[in-house]
């Protein structure tokens, strides 16, 4: 299935959403059992001992990303989630820019009421931003799109991580969605909160015409945002 923003693509950008869409797995080659980490990793967060939790997060994923012999990514756990009218942020990936590697964030606390997020929750984020990087350096996409094989991918590595089945994909984003937001508002809400996780204060002003939704998209040098599937996501 693919899904409505697809008509609105350009026809080079429809064939990489159609190469992201035909992938449904990611091949990972046989290494240490993930099962002990996992479980440090579940204890470690029910404790709520953030820093253990960044570090067991960022050993996990340094071992995919070894195993899967693409360039390494740097984890970063925070507290409560960035919020704001744009939403709650569950998760964020930033590309490498110059000498800077790939950033993955994520947060182990609901705004609401500061509690730890499941730890199923936590792992399907922490999954979902590895496959933004995964769509550049394993499978060689210029866009990383929301397709419905880019979910299958991310519960392909959820079941060979913790077991067991995946379940319904959970929205990464609440209250308001980022990607639900009017055309003009998204990009602007975006940028809030990206500022919110900075602690930089940005121009609310808005420049449409936008697309409803933004990604990264890969360029000579440099990624700027483009648009991807409508749908509570982490980004």
């Amino acid at each position: 299935m693919r899904f409505a923003y697809y008509q609105r693509l350009s026809e080079r950008r429809k064939r990489t959403y159609r190469r992201s869409d035909a992938i449904e797995a990611v091949a990972l080659p046989q290494g240490e059992p993930f099962a002990p980490r996992i479980e440090r990793l579940m204890d470690a967060l029910r404790a709520e001992r953030r820093g253990e939790v960044e570090a067991i997060c960022q050993q996990l994923i340094d071992d995919l990303c070894a195993r899967l012999q693409v360039s390494p990514l740097r984890v970063k756990v925070s507290n409560v989630r960035p919020s704001g009218q744009w939403g709650e942020l569950h998760g964020l990936y930033t590309p490498a820019q110059g000498r800077a590697r790939a950033k993955i964030d994520v947060w182990m606390r609901t705004v609401a009421r500061r509690q730890v997020v499941a730890f199923r929750s936590f792992l399907r984020t922490l999954l979902h931003e590895l496959c933004h990087h995964l769509d550049y350096e394993l499978f060689g996409l210029d866009e990383t799109f929301h397709t419905e094989g880019f979910y299958k991918r991310e519960s392909d590595l959820f079941r060979r991580l913790a077991g067991g089945p995946a379940g319904r994909r959970r929205a990464s984003c609440s209250r308001r969605p980022v990607d639900r937001l009017p055309g003009a508002e998204a990009p602007a809400a975006m940028d809030q909160a990206r500022a919110t996780i900075s602690g930089t204060r940005i121009s609310s002003s808005l420049s449409p015409p936008c697309t409803p939704i933004w990604t990264w998209r890969r360029s000579p040098g440099r990624r700027s945002r483009s648009a991807k599937r409508p749908r509570a996501i982490s980004v």
